[in-house]
């Protein structure tokens, strides 16, 4: 649908024909949400939030800065709602590229106890930069792997120093080889140290204001990684503290086998026992459940995190994710981590929710719209923010992408830029805006250290992978 009209604020305090902070205009196509796409759009923001847009011609007079989107792409920025940036560090990883998700969570719990402040600060900042480029705009991150205190800090301090907005969660593991779980004990903690490290990192970080730029959840890592008190306790915590949940749910056919044999029932029910089937919980993969179990979570509200490269490249299956949507689930898009996913381009996942929804519904079942929805509108709704995230409409916040594909892979591409923009050759972001402020120009990284933390990150990958 063509929206052909500017739009102020709808509480009137931004007049479009007043000055705004960054004027983005020339776009060939403005896509504003789902519902709404203006040919030739601009669009302005103000304080960090969406002040206006419109068509050609209907700009507003005078802007701080204006930037020309050049006949391109214009959409709000991607949401990645499933992530493990600590994993970049190994990634690749020969020993591990070629097993089942235990085998290569097996082979890399060792390499990762090496953890501490230092590679977690670097692995979150070059994992920005890249999810930067591959056009997100937000990010949670999934950290469960705590052989040293305080990494979680290191995540957020980094990600506000880069002014990004970064949705920390509380990752946690307690259940070791020990007790009949699949981590050693150097990555595990006790439960009462979770619970105690949970509610101050809420307490110091969390925050619920709109417009937040950083935002923590709590996320005990699997059914095979905790125990049943910490799933109860975590999600009565989540309660008190009004936070999200969020973990693995669904996964691997061995997590059905695990669940059967610890718990006497399937993953999905066993998840509703610990308290979990709420509407503050998303979780990631969700490959697995019955059309009756997906019922049950829909009428729930549970969110998915849908993982594309993931799903392919551990070859589990994929996530039914249009049969979900048909359900009103929310349905996201995620990253996921090395080695079940070596990259962090949403553009990509993007592209592999179009590629696997056709794939396995047939040529209709999936569109690039529908993709572009479920990384944007349906990923918000997964972090609880559909009113302010993942749509370009005046109030939301100044989150965008202007896309850059290369002009040969375009050509002959005339009829429908969304289509275009997944379908030919690899895209990435041109201009990259995080609350007003402009992330990627001109295709580049606006991160001055970026060098410098490269090489730190490389120096401490070689260790951890006892390359030195």
């Amino acid at each position: 649908m063509t929206d052909t009209h500017h739009h102020a604020r709808p509480d009137g305090a931004a007049d479009p024909a007043s000055p705004c902070d960054l004027l983005v205009r020339d776009a060939r196509l403005l896509v504003v949400d789902g519902d709404t796409e203006i040919p030739g759009g601009w669009i302005a923001l103000r304080d960090g939030r969406v002040a206006a847009y419109g068509p050609a011609g209907t700009e507003p007079a005078r802007a701080a800065r204006t930037l020309s989107a050049a006949g391109r792409l214009v959409t709000p920025g991607l949401i990645n709602t499933h992530h493990h940036l600590y994993q970049n560090l190994t990634r690749s990883y020969a020993p591990a590229v070629n097993g089942t998700l235990f085998t290569w969570l097996t082979t890399l719990y060792p390499l990762w106890a090496a953890l501490d402040e230092e590679a977690v600060h670097l692995a979150t900042y070059v994992g920005i930069a890249e999810l930067l480029m591959g056009g997100c705009t937000t990010s949670t991150d999934h950290h469960y792997v705590h052989p040293r205190p305080r990494l979680i800090d290191a995540q957020i301090r980094t990600a506000q120093e880069l002014g990004f907005r970064f949705h920390a969660t509380r990752g946690s593991m307690t259940r070791s080889t020990e007790d009949g779980g699949l981590p050693p004990r150097s990555v595990t903690q006790t439960a009462e140290e979770v619970l105690a490290d949970s509610e101050r990192l809420v307490r110091a970080y969390h925050d619920p204001a709109p417009g937040a730029l950083s935002r923590v959840a709590l996320a005990p890592c699997s059914p095979f990684s905790v125990t049943r008190e910490l799933m109860t306790a975590t999600a009565e915590l989540a309660e008190r503290l009004d936070v999200r949940l969020h973990t693995h749910l669904a996964e691997d056919p061995d997590e059905d086998t695990y669940c059967l044999t610890t718990y006497g029932c399937r993953p999905v029910e066993y998840f509703e026992s610990v308290g979990w089937m709420t509407d503050r919980t998303w979780v990631a993969h969700c490959v697995h459940p019955t059309a009756e179990e997906r019922a049950r979570l829909a009428a729930a509200g549970v969110g998915v995190a849908h993982c594309p490269s993931s799903n392919m490249l551990i070859a589990g299956g994929t996530t039914a994710v249009q049969e979900m949507r048909g359900l009103g689930m929310p349905v996201g898009i995620g990253c996921d981590g090395s080695a079940s996913t070596d990259h962090a381009s949403l553009w990509l996942e993007t592209r592999g929710a179009l590629l696997l929804g056709r794939y396995r519904g047939g040529p209709a079942a999936m569109t690039a719209r529908d993709a572009l929805d479920i990384a944007t509108r349906g990923s918000a709704r997964c972090l609880g923010r559909a009113d302010e995230l993942g749509q370009l409409r005046p109030g939301a916040c100044g989150d965008l992408v202007v896309w850059d594909t290369p002009e040969v892979a375009l050509a002959g591409a005339l009829t429908d830029p969304v289509e275009a923009w997944l379908r030919c050759a690899p895209s990435r972001a041109w201009t990259t805006v995080v609350g007003g402020r402009v992330l990627v120009d001109g295709g580049e990284l606006q991160l001055p250290e970026l060098a410098t933390k490269l090489r730190e990150h490389a120096r401490v990958a070689r260790r951890m992978q006892n390359l030195d």
